[in-house]
């Protein structure tokens, strides 16, 4: 790591002081820092104690006319390996993900051509609010690397998630940034995501809850990796990651074609949540569903089977096909059911009785010819990099 420098941007929040440890032990592993202090920031760690750890002045100003007459800020953000946001406040990341840029912080966020990791670090309600929830979704979806912070108790005295992870994990998380894993570089993996709508009128459809949260996850992981990646998604209203490419569709027939027409593919991850049945005939207009004397009667039709039909192709089958099992009952039974009758090669199955379809956090079981394994239950974002870590260890 001898040649490797990040840029530390360190925000406002009682914090901040891991961050003068982290530049110590970024600097023992033989990562140079250089350092931005945001206003709020220096009311808890100063310029001096910080340029005194790093070896390197400590930047604090947007208009600085020394800095600046050399474009400071696009020089800072781009002369570095990794731009490292620690502690993240919750201002900083709203910032980031809405393209706003009126400090040095949030101006070389914006300028800078490489990748930033986030460690958050702010109040347990915070957290939870549904804007940050929005902004930490977009920021994953543009690249950006976000932590899950710890859950513990906090300087206000509330207990959950918020606190910012201990030094060791944001030192391991840092170097791991700076060694990309590239283990899927030259495959091509096919995902699909989230629900399908099946019209029964040009107003009414059949559709489930599915969010596309995991799903989109897991094709953000894949490209981290290295692979390319075609998502052929549901109706959702996340944003896609960047460097994906998208292929939207409705219903489950839309969905099968896209697949196919995506092969050939190194693997197929088939994480949508697909309506096993669609009205036989939809309606060109509005039916009136109310004021008969008749009970309402409606004929259904059989979707395709998208994983067991590329389960079973001829030619073009993928080398690995993955299916996901939604359960609310006997996990591991239907699990191995499903693994049997579909053909495919892994099932990841998970229990959606609670708050799974929609929520933020899974835990999943991966079961195999050979066996199952268990995730913990953690984001979706971890979930996704514990699959995609597997991915790559079988199509090495």
């Amino acid at each position: 790591m001898s040649d490797r420098s990040i840029l530390l941007i360190i925000t406002g929040g009682v914090a901040a002081f891991k961050s003068l440890e982290l530049i110590r032990e970024l600097g023992r592993a033989g990562v140079k820092s250089r350092v931005i202090l945001t206003k709020a920031a220096q009311e808890f760690v100063t310029p001096l104690s910080v340029s005194a750890l790093s070896g390197e002045k400590c930047f604090t100003e947007l208009f600085d006319l020394d800095d600046e007459a050399e474009m400071g800020h696009i020089e800072l953000s781009r002369s570095t390996d990794l731009v490292a946001v620690c502690p993240a406040s919750a201002d900083i990341m709203g910032k980031a993900a809405n393209g706003l840029a009126n400090d040095l912080a949030s101006t070389a966020l914006l300028a800078t051509d490489k990748r930033v990791l986030y460690a958050p670090a702010m109040n347990v309600r915070m957290w939870d609010h549904p804007a940050v929830k929005r902004n930490v979704e977009a920021l994953r979806a543009d690249g950006s690397i976000v932590l899950e912070p710890d859950e513990g108790l906090m300087a206000c005295g509330e207990f959950g998630p918020g606190r910012l992870p201990e030094v060791a994990r944001l030192k391991e998380e840092i170097l791991t940034a700076l060694s990309p894993d590239r283990s899927l570089e030259g495959k091509h993996i096919l995902v699909t995501a989230g629900p399908t709508r099946e019209p029964i009128d040009p107003v009414r459809y059949i559709s489930n809850h599915s969010s596309g949260r995991q799903g989109y996850a897991i094709a953000a992981s894949l490209r981290d990796r290295g692979a390319k990646v075609t998502l052929v998604s549901g109706p959702v209203s996340i944003q896609p990651p960047a460097g994906v490419e998208l292929k939207k569709v409705e219903t489950a027939l839309e969905m099968l074609s896209a697949v196919e027409t995506a092969l050939p593919a190194d693997a197929f991850i088939s994480v949508a949540a697909v309506a096993d049945w669609r009205p036989a005939t939809a309606s060109d207009t509005k039916l009136k569903l109310k004021g008969g004397d008749e009970p309402v009667s409606m004929t259904f039709a059989e979707n395709p089977d998208i994983l067991k039909t590329i389960s079973n192709l001829a030619e073009n089958r993928p080398g690995l096909v993955i299916g996901f099992a939604a359960e609310t009952n006997d996990v591991s039974a239907h699990a191995q059911g499903k693994l049997q009758r579909k053909g495919c090669d892994w099932i990841v199955a998970n229990d959606v009785s609670g708050d799974v379809m929609g929520g933020e956090n899974n835990e999943v079981s991966l079961f195999t010819k050979d066996g199952m394994e268990a995730s913990p239950r953690m984001s979706k974002a971890q979930i996704a990099d514990w699959i995609a870590a597997r991915i790559a260890k079988a199509l090495s």
